[in-house]
């Protein structure tokens, strides 16, 4: 909320919330709010003027400062100042590149894909169609998307099939599935892998929630929900099977 009133949003999520502002009254409030406090904090009678005079102090006591630097530094032998420093700086940098963690490919989607998570939970958009019924769910998708994702009824598992709705992971659009376990919710988001290789299951915490990771068959798959690691490796392996 507060990066979209300050403009801060890329189009995508700044569209995504002012839709959001035109169906909620509540977050609408909340944004009015933070608007007429933005405007008034913006009121000039809150801001103490300084008096030229403190202006002009100032001014005096940097120029003097100044001047007494210039003369001191006059017998400083820069070169070799200057040659330190770039040596330093080098190794700051060589040091930064081996000990500074990286940041993979996989981080930031797993990133967004806790973004899109809580953003369907916040946003009371879960589903853009809802039905326990597989095929509903994957049909729905024909035409929104690029490839047809893969829809699984795992009722019998105790993953119930709840719909399904479109989602933006990874600078594209994907499917996001809706699972259920109990009164649990399981985001299951679906897009292809841009490579034909699987990769077995890499799990990770975030936020708080678990995430599964898989790729198959050209696809990728992020199951990420707050139901015990243990049920969600089940989950996932029957979306598998």
């Amino acid at each position: 909320m507060n990066g979209y009133a300050d403009g801060e949003l890329d189009l995508v999520n700044h569209l995504q919330v002012e839709g959001h502002l035109l169906a909620c009254p509540a977050c609408s409030r909340i944004h009015d709010d933070h608007t007429a406090m933005k405007s008034a904090m913006a009121d000039d009678s809150l801001y103490f003027k300084a008096p030229d005079r403190l202006r002009m102090n100032i001014l005096e006591a940097v120029r003097g400062a100044d001047n007494e630097t210039s003369t001191v530094v006059r017998f400083w032998p820069w070169r070799w100042v200057s040659a330190s420093a770039v040596v330093a700086a080098a190794v700051v940098l060589l040091v930064g590149l081996f000990l500074w963690p990286r940041v993979t490919n996989d981080d930031l989607l797993a990133k967004e894909v806790v973004s899109g998570h809580v953003r369907s939970m916040m946003a009371n958009h879960l589903t853009d169609v809802l039905s326990s019924d597989q095929h509903t769910v994957k049909p729905w998708f024909d035409g929104k998307l690029d490839f047809s994702p893969p829809v699984i009824d795992l009722a019998a598992n105790g993953f119930p099939l709840v719909g399904g709705r479109m989602d933006y992971i990874g600078s594209r659009p994907v499917a996001a599935l809706v699972y259920q376990r109990r009164q649990h919710v399981i985001n299951l988001f679906v897009f292809p892998s841009g490579g034909n290789s699987d990769a077995a299951n890499q799990m990770s915490v975030r936020q708080g929630y678990n995430i599964i990771h898989w790729n198959r068959s050209g696809m990728s798959f992020w199951a990420i929900s707050d139901v015990n690691l243990n049920e969600l490796q089940e989950f996932a392996q029957g979306i598998q099977n």
